[in-house]
């Protein structure tokens, strides 16, 4: 492809477009945005594969770490291997946008490789990932319905922003991407500490205005290169045999709808599949193509139960259960259901029931992140498991995919807001939901049985979470007919238009994410759909709440023990000390956990409080500031010639100059105390450098008694006569001097 090199303005800086790398790609677009720059290839593969009943899309969201300048942290890996986990939903946004504008009956293999090769930390790289994508198809051979474009809107200061830097997005209260031909709107990801729905479509409207302009610039790029798009051999039936696919789908599918809860609706559709299968089995082993006639079958099939499902929803609002289309199904809620885990909630709505635990962690078992964009800790996550039993199915445990990662992401985006500030809540919290049985939206299922289990576990959380997926039935030639659905199941899911999900808190919403599997939706729709999830939602708190009313005010007993205390940042070298020295001795005598961060506050954890307790006191003993005038108990540690020292704390002394020890003149200090002598002092001074001056009352644990050795001596009432503890052993020598 030629060299050539477009420019525009696009969210108020240069957006800069070449061609010309990659040349044996079908079609490659270099784009630049500050210093964010990205290579978008697609590649289509030269045949069609058989066997297969999908689009065989793949888009690959490749970080590099030398884009930002970095080398991988790990000491035994530098090279890049398995995707982030920030890497892996990038890619699967780019995929949610591109795919539903492929002719679905392509069975050629697609690629689309998003590569960074710089980041400047400011500017996103996923939304060049989009537009890039948007024109190397539109540029290339490969049949595709285009373009689209994408931004980021956040709302700072009452303003909307588009594509806001990274610090932008940290002080902003919502978050949304989202996707555009400039007309209808066919993807939406949305992050927020709490918004209205209000401000969500004020949002909308202000994303799909600048990617207008931006499908105009890329409709001038188009224009610029000769575009013939390739024939491709597309699974279709000849018509003798769709007659007779219609004939007897038109006579077996109407007993699919009839009140059919999940596995009733399964059990009929196998039935009915395999009869199906049946009456063409001489045909397919009759043919030149078994696959592709397979294929174009199973097509024919789904494409009729999708018509089946579409008509009796808009034209009868008769729904695959019987419900109707604002109805939630039957909601349940458990706590308490693990005895050994830290909090555990178990939430089911119809045949969706997700099982959620809370394990609280210490703060130095956060994760660390070592990716090209997100480098740090996070001490909040959640994790989602989706096993194969849940849909009564066999399968592998290969550790999450892309889905599992993804809808993982999507509730901890929906709870992150209501999780307290370390500051109140120093904890790790990991949640992990386990999808026990599914039939659509378990993803907002496990938002629901997180909240419960939070709640449960004691974590101090702002307010409860919920979340409801919503559908779309849209009439395929009169766009002004549809019927929006509430809790949408499984048929529902696989043959509608829409899949909206939404979590929030009873007025505000905390993450929205939204596929099509049309062109895309009006806003009006959008309006509609966001007031009747409202209505759901509300519903779904209220059973949370009766089920626990308010977080439990005890954490478990198994969970660990964690107080926080501030220090001076001066400090923290002493509580250090030379090569760990210091703060190892304190771990390895009071076995709790000890983690220090820059600013001076320190975490002291441990499974038994009064290890906890011991560590605290011994940290704020050392860095503790002693002012004149304070009254200590002692011990005496040291004697020297000029005074003794006195340990005030275990870590702390104190020296008692000689003339601080009586009201008269004392010729030698063991007159007055010897080592190991408990007495009390009052702090005269602390120096710049942190030694303390003390003196010696008179109040001692024990009064003196005569000719006891044993007893120090009243510095206030005169010197006395001592025996000597030390000397030729006679006894008699004598130490009083004047």
């Amino acid at each position: 492809m030629e060299e050539k090199r477009f420019e525009t303005n696009f969210g108020g800086q240069s957006l800069v477009i070449e061609t010309g790398l990659a040349p044996q790609a079908n079609a490659a677009i270099k784009l630049t945005y500050g210093e964010t720059v990205v290579l978008v290839t697609a590649v289509l593969s030269g045949n069609a594969r058989e066997g297969v009943n999908y689009l065989p899309l793949m888009v690959e969201y490749e970080e590099k770490m030398y884009a930002a300048g970095r080398i991988k942290g790990s000491r035994f890996m530098k090279r890049e291997g398995r995707p982030t986990e920030e890497a892996v939903l990038t890619g699967r946004v780019i995929d949610r946008i591109l795919r539903p504008r492929f002719d679905k009956r392509i069975r050629n293999s697609i690629q689309v490789v998003v590569t960074v090769l710089s980041f400047d930390g400011i500017n996103d790289p996923d939304i060049l990932g989009v537009i890039g994508a948007s024109l190397a198809l539109s540029i290339s051979d490969i049949p595709w319905d285009g373009p689209l474009a994408a931004v980021r809107v956040a709302k700072v200061d009452d303003k909307f922003i588009i594509n806001p830097s990274y610090e932008e997005r940290e002080k902003c209260l919502l978050d949304l991407m989202v996707a555009s031909d400039g007309e209808v709107v066919n993807m939406i990801e949305l992050g927020s500490g709490g918004t209205d729905n209000k401000d969500i479509m004020g949002a909308i409207k202000e994303g799909v205005k600048s990617i207008k302009e931006n499908i105009n610039f890329q409709n001038e790029v188009i224009k610029e290169f000769s575009v013939n798009k390739k024939t491709l051999d597309l699974v279709e039936l000849n018509k003798e045999t769709e007659e007779k696919a219609n004939d007897y789908l038109t006579k077996t599918l109407a007993l699919l709808f009839d009140d059919k809860d999940k596995i009733e609706f399964k059990e009929i559709l196998t039935k009915t599949k395999k009869g199906f299968d049946e009456l063409f089995a001489k045909e397919i082993k009759a043919s030149e193509a078994p696959g592709k006639l397979t294929d174009g079958l199973m097509m024919y099939f789904e494409k009729e139960i999708d018509a089946l499902v579409h008509k009796n929803i808009l034209e009868h609002d008769q729904r695959p259960d019987g419900r109707k289309l604002d109805e939630v199904r039957a909601l349940n809620g458990e706590v308490g259901l693990l005895p050994r885990v830290h909090g555990s909630g178990l939430f089911k709505r119809g045949l969706t029931h997700v099982l959620s635990s809370v394990t609280l962690g210490s703060p130095r078992e956060e994760q660390l992140l070592d990716g090209m964009e997100m480098v740090g800790t996070k001490g909040f996550m959640h994790h989602y498991n989706f096993p194969p039993y849940s849909v009564g199915e066999t399968g592998f445990f290969r550790g999450p995919g892309r889905r599992e990662i993804g809808h993982g992401a999507l509730a901890e985006k929906a709870l992150l807001p209501i999780i307290p500030e370390k500051e109140d809540f120093p904890y790790t919290i990991r949640l992990v939901s386990e999808v026990l049985s599914s039939n659509g939206s378990s993803s907002m299922a496990s938002a629901c049985a997180s909240t419960l289990a939070l709640m449960d576990a004691g974590v101090p959380i702002k307010a409860p979470v919920a979340g409801i997926a919503m559908g779309l039935m849209l009439d395929e030639k009169d766009h002004s007919k549809y019927k929006i659905i509430t809790d949408i199941q499984g048929p529902e899911d696989h043959y509608g238009d829409m899949d909206l999900k939404i979590a929030g808190t009873m007025n505000k919403v905390t993450a929205m994410q939204m596929d099509v599997k049309i062109g895309g939706i009006s806003e009006k729709i959008l309006t509609e759909a966001l007031e009747q999830a409202h209505k759901a939602r509300i519903e779904i708190l209220d059973v949370i709440q009766k089920t626990i009313k308010e977080p439990n005010k005890e954490l478990s007993q198994y969970a660990p023990k964690i107080v926080t205390i501030k220090i001076d940042k001066s400090k923290i070298g002493e509580v250090i000390g030379s090569g760990g020295k210091t703060i190892n001795a304190i771990i390895e005598k009071t076995g709790a956990g000890i983690e220090i961060k820059d600013d001076g506050q320190v975490f002291v954890s441990g499974q038994e409080l009064k290890g906890v307790n011991e560590a605290v006191e011994i940290i704020k003993n050392m860095t503790r500031e002693y002012e004149p005038g304070e009254v200590f108990e002692g011990k005496v540690t040291r004697i020297l010639d000029f005074g003794a020292f006195v340990a005030i704390s275990p870590v702390q002394e104190g020296l008692v100059h000689i003339s601080k020890m009586a009201l008269y003149h004392v010729a030698s200090v063991r007159d007055i105390v010897l080592e190991g002598d408990k007495v009390k002092v009052e702090v005269i001074k602390t120096d710049e450098m942190g030694r303390i001056d003390l003196k010696l009352i008179k109040n001692f644990d024990r009064e003196p008694k005569k000719n006891d050795p044993a007893q120090p001596r009243d510095p206030f009432s005169g010197p006395r006569e001592r025996n000597n503890r030390g000397g030729n052993g006679s006894g008699n020598r004598n130490f009083n001097r004047r």
